[in-house]
């Protein structure tokens, strides 16, 4: 990036905003609630909020260690 011109680097920042020209935006405070709401109809499922069973628990250790 050093290594351009301020002409290259403009025409690159030019680019990057025509790519970024057609994406819908919306507030945060639109965003923010709507992902407020989405979390909160998921936590039912979601298993590091209810914890996952032991029996489908993958991680669980299948025998214990003992040094002596």
């Amino acid at each position: 990036m050093e290594d351009l011109s301020d002409k290259d680097r403009l025409k690159m920042e030019i680019e990057q905003l025509k790519k970024e020209l057609p994406l819908q935006r919306m507030l945060v405070s639109e965003c923010a609630e709507e992902l407020k709401d989405y979390i909160e109809s998921q936590s039912a499922e979601d298993p590091l909020v209810k914890g996952i069973p032991e029996d489908r628990n993958p991680f669980k250790e299948k025998g214990g260690c003992v040094v002596t």
